[in-house]
């Protein structure tokens, strides 16, 4: 039977309704994991953790703790991908959010170390596995609900604002750790004060959730699952993505290194730089950051629509070269412990970041075809998350710590940086392709011009 036309992308208003949708949870799902990498810092490594006689001891087994999240994301990004694929992005994305938010609210009951010994951080890793589980299944459905509704050619615009309510996220988690710390003493905010901003996810997850039951799946996803149910032989899930796809899922893994490395360096670990080495004040470095992100946010969607214009390939390539160089210069501008000059520092890293991070909706969506394009991305993009964004701040602690020197975690950052610039070089350009043209049967010619 031949398959019906599929338009090229939703317009219009009903277009920005599913951006909404898609931002809205995604902003809750990031302001809850950017206040876990905060409080990892400038919390939990104090009362979750027996004292090892050293401050970085303590932020080093927290980041243990944060780095548990990262483990989880393959396997939600799996699990969610495989039913995603099967059900739609909507019902899954709903599923993600709910977890997400008990996950983090829970986090705000654990009483400390002093009060239930070794459980307070057993129980922190147990919620911390459930909101990255969670978070894991979130970020391919987001990206892909915007995705496959866009046209195709203003994909790359329309799919970066998902990424861009990444530091939405984290402005609204800065914002009111920042509320929190500038009217609470350091004692009441260590003692309780740190708990209100886990407990405010919960209004945030309602807004959210109520947000994403107004938006459909996308007319590509009807027209493929459609044809797939007359096809009993039709395969879905992570094994038909690396049977079918091994090389895109490979390569979606090394476009993810640098920038997951980088990111987790500039907006997590610098925390810790600049307490530790500079020894800014907790207040002093929110606000920084709450500026950072607020220039994130504008730098993202630009950056997606210049991948309309000249490409995804060279946006993404000016990224990864930029990314190695960041790290022998930002540490050297902190170290002068001139606000205007940290901040500068912290900017530029995360512009950098916008150059790779904004087109990666599109780029990776426009690997995979319909049928399993969500445990496609979802695998390339969380597997990585382990090796990249979890052990970035371990390492760097454990460097600065053994060295006493930035220069090892630049060298760290530059060798990411080199990871995925091959990646990209073994890209093919994607901008404008239509994603229907990727759902050919499997050998025909319009296919093997279309994947990777």
């Amino acid at each position: 039977m031949p398959r019906p036309p599929v338009p090229d992308g939703t317009r219009g208003p009903a277009l920005r309704r599913v951006v909404y949708a898609s931002m809205a949870g995604t902003v809750v799902e990031w302001y809850e994991f950017f206040l876990y990498a905060t409080a990892a810092t400038l919390v939990f490594g104090k009362l979750f953790f027996p004292d090892g006689g050293s401050e970085l001891d303590g932020i080093l087994a927290a980041f243990v703790t944060y780095a548990v999240g990262f483990a989880a994301r393959p396997l939600g990004g799996l699990v969610f991908g495989h039913f995603g694929d099967r059900h739609g992005r909507k019902t899954l994305l709903q599923v993600s959010l709910v977890l997400v938010g008990v996950a983090t609210f829970g986090m705000g009951c654990v009483p400390s170390f002093d009060a239930i010994g070794y459980a307070a951080p057993a129980i922190l890793v147990v919620l911390r596995f459930v909101q990255g589980f969670a978070v894991g299944g979130e970020w391919g459905g987001a990206v892909l609900l915007v995705a496959e509704h866009s046209p195709d050619e203003r994909r790359g615009f329309w799919s970066s604002w998902p990424q861009a309510a990444v530091p939405v996220g984290n402005i609204l988690a800065t914002a009111v750790l920042l509320l929190l710390t500038s009217t609470l003493s350091d004692e009441a905010f260590l003692a309780w004060g740190w708990r209100i901003a886990f407990w405010l996810s919960a209004v945030i997850v309602l807004i959210g959730y109520y947000v994403r039951t107004h938006v459909t799946d996308a007319p590509v996803f009807q027209a493929a699952q459609t044809e797939a149910a007359q096809r009993s032989a039709e395969q879905y899930g992570v094994f038909e993505a690396v049977r079918r796809h091994p090389r895109a899922v490979l390569t979606a893994m090394g476009l993810r290194f640098a920038e997951n490395l980088m990111y987790y360096l500039v907006v997590t670990f610098s925390i810790t730089y600049l307490s530790v080495v500079v020894e800014a004040g907790t207040e002093r470095i929110l606000r920084l950051l709450l500026l950072a992100h607020a220039l994130h946010f504008v730098a993202i969607p630009l950056a997606g629509a210049l991948t309309d214009r000249i490409g995804r390939r060279p946006v993404y390539a000016a990224g990864a070269v930029l990314s190695a160089g960041w790290g022998f210069i930002a540490f050297p501008m902190m170290d002068t412990a001139h606000d205007g000059i940290i901040l500068a520092a912290i900017v530029i890293g995360l512009l950098v970041h916008a150059l790779m991070y904004a087109g990666q909706p599109a780029l990776m969506a426009e690997m995979f075809p319909t049928r399993i394009r969500y445990s496609g991305i979802s695998l390339g993009y969380q597997v990585t998350s382990i090796a990249a964004g979890s052990l970035a701040p371990i390492l760097a602690v454990a460097l600065l710590e053994r060295f006493d020197s930035s220069t090892p975690i630049a060298l760290y950052l530059a060798a990411a940086s080199v990871v995925t610039l091959l990646a990209v070089a073994s890209l093919r350009e994607t901008r404008g392709i239509s994603l229907a043209s990727l759902d050919r049967p499997v050998g025909s010619r319009q296919q093997k011009e279309s994947l990777i």
